[in-house]
């Protein structure tokens, strides 16, 4: 290795320390930020509960458990809201909130977790997008759209299509990117610049439907996101804070 190489690699080096140094320092004196839900508390838990709406446009819904594999699974002061919703003509699908505590390894991709249920993701027609919000104010939600399909229910044969919605929301953002890295990266400054670690809420919606009504589908699922996410996301609120997305 020539003196030119060792020297950036030891500057690399240093730069990498330095930075874990700083981050290791941030993360000793972090004050927990708040929520961009709507939430109250659950009496005798750490936990919250997020605040979803029973009834949105035609739909009526009932709550959820969320499963014992999951509680087991998360970090304890993980929080949740879950809702299945029905509208007049029988069309079904599923509102979902993990909100993080202090423990960053409550949210996940859904990348990882889809395959591991069994679930192909299209990645050709997969992508980041922007569903249109009339309230508070007129304002384009970014998220990121998943096109997924499975030839197997259980290990049996049984073909059928599914549309996967998400997006990420905290108290002073907004973030929904296929890799995630710009919510890490506004955590990261925030963090360094604040001493306050970004308490990110994981939304998310799904609905099934048969091959072929991928696209209809989603469309119905853009009028349920509008209506329903005034009712317990908290922003945006005017002036209209960091909401990003690439068409």
């Amino acid at each position: 290795m020539s003196k030119q190489k060792s020297i950036c690699f030891l500057a690399t080096l240093l730069l990498m320390a330095g930075a874990a140094g700083l981050l290791m320092q941030a993360r000793i004196h972090q004050k927990l930020g708040l929520p961009g839900i709507k939430t109250h508390s659950l009496a005798g838990s750490i936990r919250l509960q997020a605040d979803l709406p029973e009834r949105v446009l035609d739909y009526t819904s009932e709550e959820k458990n969320v499963d014992d594999i999951t509680l087991g699974t998360l970090p304890a002061d993980t929080s949740f809201g879950q809702r299945k919703y029905v509208s007049a003509d029988g069309f079904r699908l599923d509102l979902s909130v993990v909100l993080m505590g202090a423990d960053r390894t409550s949210l996940h991709k859904p990348q990882f977790c889809l395959p591991g249920q069994g679930l192909q993701i299209d990645d050709a027609r997969s992508a980041e997008t922007t569903i249109h919000v009339e309230r508070p104010i007129s304002y384009d939600l970014p998220v990121v759209k998943l096109f997924v399909r499975t030839d197997k229910v259980n290990g049996q044969p049984m073909k059928f299509s599914g549309v996967y919605v998400y997006w990420y929301v905290c108290d002073d953002g907004v973030s929904a990117t296929l890799s995630g890295f710009q919510r890490m990266w506004w955590s990261a400054k925030k963090l360094l610049r604040t001493g306050v670690l970004q308490r990110w809420a994981y939304v998310n919606c799904w609905a099934t439907c048969p091959p072929g009504q991928e696209d209809a589908t989603f469309e119905r699922m853009k009028k349920f996101i509008a209506a329903s996410v005034p009712e317990f996301q908290l922003l945006p609120k005017p002036p209209v804070t960091s909401l990003t997305a690439r068409q």
